[in-house]
């Protein structure tokens, strides 16, 4: 074998990573191709040192562990740097535009991601504001209307386990109750999304008042015309997790309460019979598998029993976020 990691095309150098809808289906097969040969090479000890003495800026308006660290440790896997800048600490707290942060930045390194997902109507309008100044790529770690990251890694984790063609498999994207707070729409939006890109059969699962956004729900249904899977939307649980093969069921916020928690919490308070248990997961396929983005609020949203059982595919996930980040990195920058 040899020690010398495999070179990464240009072919997608200074593009920006905003949401997969972006990129298309080979630029999408690529960075999967990638996150693969990083994996691999990673597992075997190999250098990847594609981004030499390059730097990286990660904004975040909003907490973090895999998002952050993942980007963090895969940078400095890449032979570069990473610079942690929490909004809250920086002048962006003081009203600093995105024209002035992104233009100062791309003169200081050599890519920018940020995190900015909690407020319906900002995160994505922000970092296109960014990219329009920046002359470096900007990658989106998370915002209001999708995760482009963690979904990447989703792909890759059930191409893991399903193989490349992943026609005809019913995938269950399901709200689930959470006390903890109201978590964004992004994941399963982003779910929607991209796996209607490849043919699957993809079923939402919500209360009614835990409506996705209209553009999302639309770019899902022309998505899976155009792939030949389905897409549908159900109001309980169950129906959605009847016969499918991944499940993946999670917390996320009325559209129009984020800027109400307390009456947000009072509304989910109604559902807590929303739960991913050995009941719930015996309707799926034998086989099924369980994912979830993490952290997940155990015995609300699943029960330790799933999460921890045989069919939970959480950790290899959670793995599967470095080599993802890693890929659009290398990539991009």
């Amino acid at each position: 074998m040899t020690n010398e990691a495999k070179p990464i095309t240009d072919k997608m150098k200074g593009r920006d990573w905003l949401m997969t809808q972006d990129w298309s289906d080979d630029e999408i097969e690529l960075a999967l191709e990638t996150a693969d040969q990083l994996k691999k090479e990673f597992r075997s000890g190999i250098p990847t040192l594609h981004l030499a003495h390059k730097t990286a800026f990660l904004i975040f308006f909003d907490k973090s562990t895999r998002t952050r660290n993942s980007f963090e440790a895969g940078m400095t896997q890449l032979g570069g740097h990473a610079h942690f800048i929490d909004s809250e600490t920086s002048q962006i707290a003081h009203g600093e535009s995105p024209k002035d942060m992104g233009t100062i930045l791309s003169g200081y390194g050599h890519g920018i991601a940020i995190r900015h997902d909690l407020v319906p109507g900002e995160g994505q309008t922000y970092m296109r504001d960014v990219a329009r100044w920046a002359d470096v790529p900007v990658i989106n770690m998370q915002c209001d209307v999708d995760h482009p990251c963690q979904n990447l890694a989703d792909l890759m984790t059930i191409r893991e386990e399903f193989g490349k063609d992943l026609r005809d498999l019913k995938i269950a994207v399901s709200w689930a109750y959470a006390p903890s707070y109201v978590k964004p729409m992004s994941v399963p939006q982003g779910l929607i999304m991209l796996m209607t890109r490849f043919g699957m059969n993809v079923t939402l699962a919500h209360p009614p008042e835990y409506t996705l956004m209209d553009e999302p729900m639309k770019l899902a249904r022309e998505n899976a015309e155009r792939s030949g899977g389905q897409f549908e939307v159900v109001d309980n649980m169950e129906d959605a997790f009847a016969d499918a093969d991944i499940v993946y069921p999670k917390s996320w916020g009325v559209e129009s309460l984020f800027s109400n928690p307390e009456q947000a919490m009072k509304v989910a308070q109604q559902y807590k019979h929303w739960i991913c248990d050995e009941a719930m997961m015996a309707r799926a396929k034998k086989e099924a598998i369980y994912m979830h983005c993490l952290p997940a609020d155990r015995g609300c949203e699943v029960t330790d029993a799933v999460i921890d059982g045989p069919q939970s595919r959480v950790y290899p996930e959670a793995d599967n976020r470095l080599h993802t980040a890693k890929a659009l990195m290398a990539l991009t920058m």
